[in-house]
C-alpha cells in the first residue's frame, strides 16, 4: 500500500470530491436512487492478503456473511466487522485490507456482513442482524468484539447496546472509528468543525440520516446511540480525527462513558479526517495497528 503525508488528505478528498453526496439534500437522494437501481458490488477485491482465506456464506434469514480467517496457525475468537458507507454506499476496498490485516495479525475469524443498505435497510434491521452474527460467532468461534467505521459504527455500538439489553451479553471489547453517533445531526459543534471537513457535511447526512431510522425516531438508540444508556457495556476504543464534523459527538460519547463507568480509550487524531485509521497514512497505519492490538486483548487468547 503506498503511503501518503497525512497533510495531503484534506486536499486530495477534496479534489476528488469525496463530500459531494453530502452537501446538498438532492445530491444525497441521487445517490440513493443510483444505488437503488445499480447497487454496488460488494465481494472481496481481486488481490487481498496471501495470508489468509476468504469464505461466504448466506445463514438463514441473513444477508451475504464473509469470514476471513488466517491460514497460519489456529485462529481464536472473532471480530464482526461492520463496514461504513453513510447507509448507502457499500463496502470498499479499505474495508477488506483492515478486515484482512485484523484476521491475520490477531489471529482471528473476521465477520464481515454485507447488510442491506437504504432505502432498502433500516437502523433496527441492521443491528438486529450484526446482533445475531455476535451470537452465532460466540457458539462457533468463542469470544467475539465488535467494530465498525462511521455508518458502521453507528451500528456496533446500537447492537452492543441490545446485545447487554436483550440477551445479557456484554462484549469484550467494541471498536469504533469515527462512529456516527447521533443521526439528529444537532451538536452545534458541527459548524464550528464543517468548514475543516472535507467529507462530511449535514444536509445530505440528514437526508440519508431519515432513511435509516425506518420508523424509529431519530433519538431512538438503534439509531442514535449516544442516546442510550451506557452503565454496564464492555471496554470501548473510540478513535475520532479533529477534522471529522462527527468528532464533537465523539467527544459526547466519552463524558457519557466516563460518567456510566465504562472503559473508554480515545484515540483522537489532530488534523485527521474521517476514518482516517482506513487510510494510507502514517497516522493511518499506526491506528491499525493498535487497533489489532486493542481486539487481540479483547478476543484472542494470548498466549
Amino acid at each position: 500500500m503506498v503511503t501518503l503525508p497525512s497533510a495531503l488528505m484534506p486536499p486530495l478528498l477534496r479534489a476528488m470530491r469525496a463530500n459531494r453526496i453530502f452537501v446538498s439534500a438532492d445530491a444525497a437522494r441521487r445517490r440513493v436512487r443510483e444505488r437503488e437501481l445499480r447497487p454496488a458490488p460488494y465481494g472481496p477485491p481481486g488481490r487481498l492478503r496471501e495470508d489468509v482465506r476468504v469464505d461466504v456464506s448466506r445463514p438463514a434469514g441473513l444477508w451475504p456473511v464473509y469470514t476471513i480467517s488466517p491460514l497460519a496457525g489456529a485462529p481464536d475468537g472473532s471480530v464482526v466487522y461492520v463496514h461504513g458507507g453513510g447507509w448507502v454506499n457499500e463496502i470498499v476496498r479499505q474495508h477488506w485490507q483492515l478486515a484482512a490485516q485484523i484476521a491475520a495479525e490477531a489471529q482471528t475469524t473476521v465477520i464481515l456482513p454485507i447488510y442491506p443498505l437504504a432505502p432498502f435497510g433500516t437502523a433496527a434491521d441492521a443491528s438486529a442482524g450484526v446482533v445475531d452474527l455476535v451470537l452465532r460467532g460466540r457458539k462457533q468461534y468463542g469470544a467475539t468484539c465488535l467494530a465498525g467505521d462511521s455508518a458502521g459504527g453507528q451500528i456496533a455500538l446500537s447492537a452492543a447496546l441490545a446485545l447487554r439489553d436483550d440477551h445479557g451479553v456484554i462484549l469484550p471489547q467494541t471498536v469504533l472509528i469515527s462512529p456516527a453517533l447521533d443521526l439528529s445531526w444537532s451538536n452545534p459543534r458541527i459548524p464550528v468543525v464543517q468548514p475543516t471537513d472535507p467529507w462530511l457535511a449535514t444536509p445530505g447526512g440528514k437526508v440519508l440520516a431519515e432513511l435509516w431510522r425506518g420508523d424509529r425516531d431519530l433519538l431512538d438508540p438503534v439509531v442514535s446511540p449516544l442516546f442510550g444508556d451506557l452503565s454496564g457495556l464492555g471496554p470501548i476504543t473510540l478513535y475520532s480525527g479533529t477534522r471529522d464534523v462527527l468528532n464533537p459527538d465523539a467527544h459526547l460519547l466519552v463524558e457519557k462513558a466516563a460518567a456510566a463507568g465504562v472503559a473508554l480509550d480515545f484515540h483522537e487524531g489532530a488534523g485527521q479526517v474521517h476514518v482516517y485509521p482506513l487510510l494510507p497514512t502514517p497516522a493511518g497505519r499506526a491506528a491499525r495497528a493498535a487497533i489489532v492490538r486493542a481486539l487481540q486483548r479483547g478476543c484472542v487468547r494470548l498466549q
